[in-house]
């Protein structure tokens, strides 16, 4: 069994893996808050998918990625198949997503929370393993299956917390103490489901195909970057709910426009207007041969 290193650098990288989740996780619970507080179908769905994206993508797939910058195995490189990494990816955003919408629509209620959490906490173990799948090294993968189901039990716990927090915690300060507490989570997970793993080397060293963790290490660090400004802008960009009170107040304050008052009437001293045949334009007035005698 070749020996296996999971802090080759020291804590730097799971210090950052931890950084990474805990930022992720901030940005993705304050993006569920506006699942609440949106008007419209389109924009609980569109916070939706932020928050997705947010939780998924960044606080759990980016992180373990750069958790296993720190993975070495004795006596082999490691290298990982792109379309297998690309699909841990859409796992974990799809799972994240579904999870959301199911504890989002209607009210919240313990059987759709258990149920969101289960899903969820399953999809990412199975992200978690998919990217395990995804490494090509010049040994067989093994894993110690009590392990496994500890990782994947603690997935559905932290899945089923974060779901909770999403939908009920708005205070920025309860925010950030319930990001730091999901970081250490799904670290938890990651690394949990990491210990389980055994690497049984092959006699000779064959060639390891497949994409270098430094190549992908670029796209990688990109697609946070340009995630994190774009959640950062949309949030910044989104009215507040105290914009919208304060819209709300300003348009109460407004007074309707007066509505416009009737001509009045031209004076009529001699009682002209009460002869019905002088009240009509265009008639003659009456001469005295036209009148009847006395």
């Amino acid at each position: 069994m070749a020996e296996i290193n999971h802090f080759e650098y020291g804590w730097i990288t799971p210090a950052l893996s931890y950084a990474l989740s805990v930022l992720g996780s901030i940005l993705g619970l304050i993006c569920a808050g506006r699942i609440r507080t949106a008007g419209t179908a389109g924009q609980r769905a569109w916070w939706g998918l932020l928050a997705a994206w947010a939780l998924g993508g960044t606080a759990i797939w980016a992180m373990h990625f750069i958790a296993m910058l720190g993975f070495a195995v004795a006596g082999t490189r490691i290298r990982y198949d792109v379309p297998l990494t690309a699909a841990s990816t859409a796992i974990a955003f799809a799972a994240v997503g579904i999870g959301l919408a199911i504890v989002g629509t209607g009210r919240l209620n313990p059987v759709r929370l258990v149920a969101g959490g289960i899903f969820t906490g399953a999809g990412v173990a199975a992200m978690h393993y998919t990217g395990m799948a995804a490494m090509r090294l010049n040994g067989t993968l093994r894993y110690d299956t009590t392990r496994v189901g500890i990782s994947v039990a603690i997935a559905v716990v932290a899945a089923t917390v974060a779901l909770w927090l999403a939908m009920t915690v708005r205070r920025p300060l309860a925010i950030v103490a319930s990001a730091l507490v999901m970081g250490v989570a799904v670290n938890g997970m990651h690394f949990t489901g990491m210990s389980a793993l055994s690497v049984h080397a092959h006699e000779g060293q064959g060639d390891v195909t497949g994409t270098g963790m430094s190549t992908l290490l670029v796209p990688i660090v990109l697609a946070v970057i340009f995630g994190v400004v774009g959640l950062l802008y949309a949030l910044l960009a989104a009215p507040t709910d105290d914009d919208r009170a304060a819209a709300a107040y300003l348009d109460g304050r407004r007074a309707p426009a007066p509505a416009a008052a009737p001509p009045a009437a031209a004076p009529d001293p001699v009682g002209l207007r009460a002869r019905s045949t002088l009240g009509q334009p265009g008639t003659p007035f009456p001469s005295r041969r036209e009148m009847p005698p006395r």
